[in-house]
């Protein structure tokens, strides 16, 4: 089968909706290639990460990069894609450069080329994440490995939008709670509430493919018994109670949902947001609390951060 290749020249804000547009488009998965990622800093605490080649970034933006099937319909998706990203605007995403190119790419050399890129990272105190075809062995007692295989759905786990709201749940999520994953993608977040203690996690994600996608995941890291994953819009018609939301979606989204989060939480309980950059801090905040949220913890890392706040007891 011949493939190609289509590469979108974005903005670090537009990175999700871009990656989700890709997939519903029919893509298996993303390459994001970051021209930050060379100049991180990346905490020593941590580990080493992997070294990266500056021929394969932009000087300025972020590539967005997928892989369909030649054939018959190839014009009309890619149509489609420049449409939906376009459609971005109303949002008030700022979607750069946008430049849309499409390329012929030998099958071989896509379908493995890329894994060289993904190893172990330890995001975390306690949790690293580690694709399927590693062979990883703990380095501390009580560390907590999630594997993942990024060529199903959303990623690799180790944006800062994922480790921000790991990291977070490590803080906030206290044993035997029930927590409710908004937006799960691969599920990652799901798998990491369930390693960290929860007694039942709901996670629930509007897009099949990524329902498909976190149930493979949960399966690889067995926690079916914990992890039951929904296709459903957001929080609609969530009836069941929680003690801990969290939801790595659109600041957007974030603020469309802050209502249904504060009736499905018991008194108490705690909701971890996340997908959201600097300029939309301030809506993201007036939207919790307008719900009745109290603030508790803004945490950052690049031009990214998580909101923290409780429903009064």
């Amino acid at each position: 089968m011949k493939w190609s290749e289509i590469c979108i020249h974005t903005t670090q804000e537009a990175v999700e909706p871009v990656s989700n547009i890709l997939h519903e488009a029919g893509a298996s998965g993303v390459v994001i290639e970051d021209p930050d990622d060379l100049i991180k800093l990346w905490d020593t605490q941590y580990g080493e990460v992997y070294q990266l080649s500056p021929d394969d970034y932009p000087d300025e933006g972020v590539y967005v990069k997928a892989y369909l099937p030649v054939n018959s319909f190839l014009g009309e998706t890619v149509d489609a894609i420049k449409e939906a990203i376009n459609q971005l605007l109303m949002y008030d995403i700022d979607i750069g450069y946008n430049t849309v190119t499409v390329s012929e790419v030998n099958e071989e050399e896509w379908a493995t080329a890329w894994k060289k890129y993904y190893k172990p990272v330890k995001i975390s105190d306690h949790i690293t994440i580690t694709p399927t075809w590693e062979e990883y062995e703990k380095v501390q007692p009580d560390e907590l490995i999630i594997e993942l295989d990024p060529g199903m759905a959303f990623g690799t786990g180790t944006h800062p939008t994922t480790v921000l709201c790991i990291q977070a749940l490590e803080k906030y999520l206290q044993q035997g709670k029930r927590v409710i994953d908004v937006g799960t993608g691969s599920g990652v977040l799901s798998i990491a509430a369930a390693k960290l203690g929860a007694s039942d996690v709901l996670a629930l994600d509007l897009d099949d493919i990524a329902v498909k996608a976190a149930q493979l995941n949960v399966k690889l890291n067995k926690v079916q018994p914990v992890v039951t994953v929904r296709q459903n819009n957001l929080l609609e018609n969530i009836d069941q109670e929680c003690d801990l939301i969290v939801a790595n979606i659109l600041a957007e989204v974030i603020a469309r949902m802050a209502d249904a989060a504060f009736t499905v939480l018991k008194p108490g309980g705690t909701i971890i947001t996340s997908g959201i950059i600097q300029a939309k801090k301030a809506d993201v905040k007036d939207s919790l609390t307008s719900s009745g949220f109290d603030i508790v913890e803004i945490i950052e890392m690049e031009d990214w951060l998580a909101l923290i706040a409780k429903k009064p007891e």
